[in-house]
């Protein structure tokens, strides 16, 4: 009986742990730490590596805003929201969403990326993606690292460029996947980047990897550049749906980044 309640009070030790955090495997001797991003500020996320997102014409960033209710610096954590547009009279959107990225700022190749965030439950569209920096869209690439919809107890994992949109090659090879996720819980979401590969985890489980392939076909692989990191709270369009306002508020609360490379690459 003794051993069983020890066992329990360590179960729930853990628990607890991975409602308020999540801890990643990536410390063996192969990896080497390069950037971390914690989120300890008080006030404001740290203005040297991150921009709040502008808004633009399309589904996912059509309701962005640099409104400051839409972002919080809460116990760690970069919290971004998506509410109801109750009182920004100059603003016609109905709905205000938080997003940041690192354009301009800090960019990625070669190596692991590994995002913390818990996605609350409500009728919403969060993302953790990568795009390149001076590169059109899509020939220059898409990396979606994470995307949820709604309630989902899945992420979708994607790849994009012109070999899969514009040309439509999505399963030769495939371009896609989904990952199980803990929906209450904070959940580790990664893609290793490689000059001739991506490979998608979802809480140290692999979903697929998206490989450089022979073919005569142009624009198959474009991932072999720098990528700069995008993290928002979208809601509504074509994919996720319509927007119910009784869902409102939503967050996404994201305890850190970081970015490791293997030691033979470094």
């Amino acid at each position: 009986m003794k051993q069983f309640k020890n066992l329990l009070f360590l179960s729930l030790i853990l628990l607890c742990w991975t409602l308020v955090s999540c801890k990643s495997s990536k410390t063996s001797s192969g990896w080497s730490l390069i950037w971390e991003e914690n989120f300890n500020q008080k006030k404001s996320f740290d203005s040297q590596v991150w921009s709040k997102i502008p808004r633009g014409k399309s589904d996912w960033n059509n309701y962005m805003t640099d409104f400051d209710s839409c972002y919080a610096m809460r116990k760690g954590k970069l919290v971004l929201r998506g509410i109801v547009n109750h009182t920004q009279r100059n603003d016609t959107a109905p709905y205000l969403t938080g997003g940041v990225y690192t354009k301009g700022k800090k960019a990625f190749t070669n190596g692991r990326i590994e995002i913390c965030a818990k996605l609350n439950a409500g009728g919403a569209w969060p993302a953790i993606w990568m795009l390149p920096e001076g590169a059109a869209w899509p020939s220059g690439g898409e990396i979606d690292i994470m995307e949820r919809l709604n309630n989902d107890s899945i992420a979708y994992q994607t790849v994009h460029s012109h070999y899969t949109y514009t040309l439509g090659i999505k399963d030769h090879p495939v371009s896609h996947s989904t990952g199980v996720i803990h929906p209450d819980r904070y959940n580790i979401f990664a893609v290793e980047m490689y000059p001739d590969s991506l490979s998608f985890y979802v809480n140290d489980v692999h979903t697929f990897t998206y490989p450089r392939i022979q073919t005569k076909e142009e624009g198959q692989f474009p991932f072999n550049q720098p990528f700069y990191l995008l993290i928002d709270m979208q809601l509504g369009g074509s994919w996720v749906g319509a927007v119910s306002p009784e869902d409102l508020p939503v967050e996404m609360e994201v305890d850190w980044v970081r970015f490791y490379q293997r030691k033979s690459i470094k």
